[in-house]
């Protein structure tokens, strides 16, 4: 891995390129399986996901939804089957590259793929794989007409670290879990929580609904409610919020962050402008081996799209496990591919 100083999209990151045989767009049940097919052939893979942790829509959206169709479990809760995936592939050391959108994507002079991510992280692999689920997850925004200027200086919309907000001011605007479970999370982190919320209901869970009351009402966070943040002030980082109060009319707010937890929209992505066939927002795939139209570049589970699709994670698994066959005989096309079953040669990570 190597690490330089880049200007990307406007900003200074640091460079950092990475190196791998399969690299995987979606760190969902999917490519966390397919790191467990390549594995057993000798293959590394490294994950990128939009996402702060591995899991996708299982971590994100329904960590404690039973599942009902994995082979071997009557039944499985999300969360615990991404536990389950993340021992499976820990033998085969993978990398991840998580909170970071797979951004731009181009062909180097030996055949390999180089990607960037939306943070400048540059990635560099022969082979690509797309499990990308329904798409990257996109925050949905608040409209403030300025909210692109704090981003990363006091504006967030996933919480990633909460030390972050250790002893700061933090003001967390929606209504729904995410909202009410992470106010009580940081009322006892920051030195200030204010949630401010456009209804006087909540869509959360009754629980989560009652101790964000008790929080209030015992003045460890302030709750406004029939209010919505509706601009930010600073210079260059976030200083304060402008909230529109229904009865009350505008209040400013001194806070060190801003967090509007409104919920992640599926969107295909920058990966709509990769010179993929594309049919209503899935990739087109060829059921031999699940492959593009662009060569070494690969789609499994739902971003894909054939006759029959079925969108089931078992379906995925079969489709990962196709994949990394081809995907091993085009990164070592001299190289004799012997399938064995794992009770046979069992299961042994890299040295």
């Amino acid at each position: 891995m190597i690490a330089k100083s880049l200007t990307f999209a406007g900003k200074l990151y640091q460079r950092i390129m990475i190196e791998t045989d399969i690299l995987i767009i979606g760190a969902g049940p999917c490519g966390l399986f397919t790191v467990f097919e390549a594995g057993l052939l000798k293959l590394r893979c490294h994950l990128i996901d939009a996402l702060p942790q591995a899991g996708g829509q299982l971590t994100e959206i329904y960590p404690k939804k039973p599942i009902y169709d994995i082979p071997g479990y009557p039944d499985i809760l999300a969360g615990d089957l991404v536990e389950r995936l993340m021992e499976q592939i820990e033998p085969f050391k993978p990398g991840f590259t998580l909170g970071e959108r797979a951004e731009v994507i181009e062909k180097t002079e030996d055949g390999r793929f180089r990607l960037v991510t939306n943070r400048g992280t540059e990635h560099v692999a022969p082979v690509i794989a797309i499990a990308g689920g329904l798409g990257c997850f996109e925050p949905r925004k608040p409209p403030i007409s300025n909210i692109s200027e704090f981003e990363d200086n006091g504006v967030e919309y996933i919480i990633k670290d909460p030390e972050i907000y250790r002893d700061k001011r933090v003001v967390i605007a929606g209504g729904g879990d995410s909202a009410l479970d992470w106010t009580i999370f940081l009322a006892d982190v920051a030195s200030e929580v204010t949630l401010v919320h456009r209804r006087s209901s909540f869509r959360g869970a009754l629980d989560s609904v009652e101790k964000v009351v008790e929080l209030s009402e015992s003045n460890k966070i302030n709750l406004i409610t029939e209010a919505q943040v509706v601009g930010l002030n600073g210079n260059g980082t976030l200083d304060a919020v402008q909230i529109k109060h229904k009865r009350e009319g505008e209040i400013t707010k001194e806070t060190d962050h801003f967090i509007p937890l409104f919920g992640l929209a599926p969107k295909l992505g920058p990966i709509a402008d990769w010179g993929l066939n594309i049919t209503k927002n899935a990739i087109e795939v060829d059921t031999f081996d699940y492959s593009t139209n662009v060569p070494g570049i690969y789609a499994i589970g739902d971003i894909n799209t054939y006759p029959g699709k079925l969108k089931l994670i078992l379906c995925g698994f079969h489709e990962g496990t196709l994949m990394v066959q081809s995907a091993f005989k085009r990164i070592y096309p001299d190289k004799k591919l012997s399938f064995k079953y794992t009770t046979v040669n069992g299961v042994q990570g890299f040295e």
